[in-house]
């Protein structure tokens, strides 16, 4: 068994393919465990190479909403107001730890979604209408 580090594009190429031919092998044997350490070392590439950031808090607020048929008002329970929920989700004021712990206990959202910052939006741009001289 001929195992190398995955350093280039070309070589977690190669080490996919090996995958891919192995992966039907069975635990505890020499294509087995090639397999295990094979995709040891692709994920590790994947990690620095290929990482997948979570969302920010808006975001997963939006997503778990519409993959469990809620609605925005439904989550002035956990927020506060309507009016609150809607600052949130319009990304002019961040969740508070409290609000973060109720959405968690109570709707079982990952905490790691909450507690990541809200991307605030773009400020308006301002021309300058003075006169220079």
């Amino acid at each position: 068994m001929n195992i190398t580090p995955i350093k280039t594009e070309k070589d977690y190429e190669a080490s996919l393919k090996e995958i891919e031919h192995l992966f039907n092998a069975k635990p505890n044997t020499p294509n087995g465990d090639k397999l295990d350490i094979l995709t040891t070392l692709v994920h590790a590439y994947e990690e620095e190479h290929y990482p997948i950031d979570f969302p920010d808090a808006v975001e997963a607020l939006k997503y778990w909403i519409e993959s469990r048929g809620l609605e925005r008002k439904d989550l002035a329970e956990y927020i506060g107001t309507r009016a609150r929920v809607s600052e949130i989700l319009n990304r002019k004021r961040n969740l508070t730890l409290n609000m973060i712990r109720k959405l968690h206990d109570e709707l079982h959202i990952p905490a790691e979604l909450l507690i990541k910052k809200i991307k605030s939006r773009a400020p308006k741009s301002h021309k300058d209408t003075r006169q220079h001289r």
